[in-house]
């Protein structure tokens, strides 16, 4: 494992995606307001990370590529904030990718004793963060082009177009795609596909409320028909995970999660591990094992999280 870390400091990876700014206000619920039913939080933390596509950003810079993020920076604020905080992990932003017309989307938790007790999200329509590919189009095309694999991380809010599917399609030599169903894009024909089991679900027509046990056979000849990827990755939580090539079902890797504090993110690693682990030059097997014991280890700590080379061979 540790010569694929060696191989890893040489990569060069583009994030295209819903990049968002994650705050947490945590403390302690001692009482119950007398103004309204609601607990009084006396806060005694606060702090920013980098989410959504963003934080995909974050798990590759941490497992020792060289990374460059490509999304929605607003010139506000929190687009600021967002910019400084990769900025101090070296992931680059080109100032093209600043931008004035809507706000940086942020989400706040705010959470009693490692309790949700509520979320709020600042952001406009998707169709506000809809890019003008006439102005960053050749600038995307031209990163994508000199990067060693591109990740497109799609949350749904609104950057990732099919037109800019189509360009990375056409410009990148990996093309790794991290989907959001709802969306009804043209996810098709990428290297490899990362959906959860909700997502993979939809992606092949089938209801959400599909019960266990998880049709593995239908969902993967679905899916293969539907996108052709030639690899697909599905994330099942505590029942592992699916790969499958060529339409055939290749193997289910159990869980590597020993505690489950916060699914947030998980999903991040999971691309961001596997396409560092196919692109440094390992079999689909080996890769998954490396995503799966890097998302065993975020899931275990509170919060958006990553992990580092120095604690996945600490576990081996």
């Amino acid at each position: 494992m540790k010569e694929v870390f060696e191989r890893i400091k040489n990569l060069n990876i583009l994030v295209v995606g819903d990049v968002m700014l994650d705050r947490y206000v945590n403390g302690d619920v001692l009482r119950i307001s007398p103004e309204a039913p609601v607990p009084v939080l006396r806060v005694e933390e606060e702090k920013s990370v980098a989410g959504g596509a963003a934080n995909v950003a974050l798990n590759l810079a941490s497992l020792g590529a060289s990374v460059e993020a490509a999304g929605w920076f607003g010139d506000d604020p929190n687009g600021d904030e967002l910019v400084e905080i990769l900025d101090q992990k070296n992931i680059s932003i080109d100032s093209e990718f600043r931008f004035f017309s809507a706000p940086t989307m942020s989400k706040t938790r705010v959470t009693a004793s490692n309790q949700q007790i509520c979320r709020v999200d600042r952001e406009a329509n998707s169709e506000a963060y809809k890019p003008d590919l006439n102005r960053i189009g050749a600038v995307l095309a031209e990163k994508a082009e000199s990067a060693d694999a591109v990740i497109i991380s799609d949350y749904g809010k609104g950057f990732v177009t099919n037109e800019m599917f189509a360009l990375l399609r056409q410009s990148a030599r990996f093309l790794s795609v991290d989907p959001k169903p709802r969306r009804l894009l043209d996810y098709s024909s990428p290297d490899i596909l990362t959906p959860n089991r909700l997502e993979a679900l939809a992606l092949a027509e089938l209801s959400r409320e599909t019960k266990n046990p998880f049709p593995q056979t239908e969902v993967v000849e679905k899916i293969f028909d539907r996108y052709s990827p030639k690899m697909l990755a599905i994330t099942l939580g505590s029942e592992g995970m699916l790969l499958a090539e060529a339409g055939k079902i290749k193997s289910l890797i159990p869980t590597a999660a020993r505690e489950v504090f916060d699914v947030s993110g998980a999903g991040d690693t999971v691309i961001a591990s596997l396409t560092l682990g196919l692109v440094s030059g390992e079999s689909f097997e080996n890769a998954a094992q490396l995503a799966n014991l890097a998302a065993g280890l975020v899931v275990g700590k509170v919060g958006t999280a990553t992990t580092t080379p120095e604690e996945i061979l600490s576990i081996l």
